[in-house]
């Protein structure tokens, strides 16, 4: 049993040391976001809904970073919302989305993963390997943090 133990310990390890599966998605105004090509900057990709009331409260807090920060770091928002890619754009817009919108399909979810609930946030490191994860509202503050090696990961 201990061996099992050690096995499923040294295997979570190692999953979370991996590097991330590398995605290509393409934002709402036809811009294809690869993570190759945004090698030594942080990526932040967020996946949210309009009817999530946490992940519109987020929304400005994640533009202010998206602002402070763009020299260094790059945001991406996947909306959970795909039944009018307009109507979300619009409502995105309207709390401060200012950063690419890409709509949620069966190809974002192979390639991120089941958000465990929302809002969700990933940050994947300069070495493209994904380095945080957050299930739960963030601030500019917690990704300042979380990029400067200060917050711990949290599920």
């Amino acid at each position: 049993m201990r061996l099992q133990t050690r096995a499923f310990v040294i295997a979570a390890a190692l999953a979370v040391a991996s590097p991330a599966l590398a995605f290509d998605v393409t934002d709402t105004d036809g811009k294809r976001h690869r993570l190759a090509d945004y090698r030594g900057k942080w990526v932040v990709v967020n996946f949210w809904a309009t009817w999530c009331t946490p992940c519109i409260k987020e929304i400005p807090e994640i533009a202010d970073f998206r602002r402070a920060n763009a020299q260094r770091a790059v945001v991406l928002g996947i909306a959970l919302d795909v039944d009018d890619a307009d109507k979300t754009k619009r409502f995105a817009a309207k709390f401060g989305h200012d950063y690419p919108l890409v709509l949620e399909d069966d190809a974002t979810e192979k390639q991120f993963g089941r958000a465990k609930g929302l809002p969700t946030t990933f940050i994947y490191g300069p070495d493209g390997k994904r380095a945080w994860e957050r299930t739960g509202t963030v601030t500019r503050q917690s990704l300042e943090q979380a990029i400067s090696g200060a917050a711990k990961p949290k599920g």
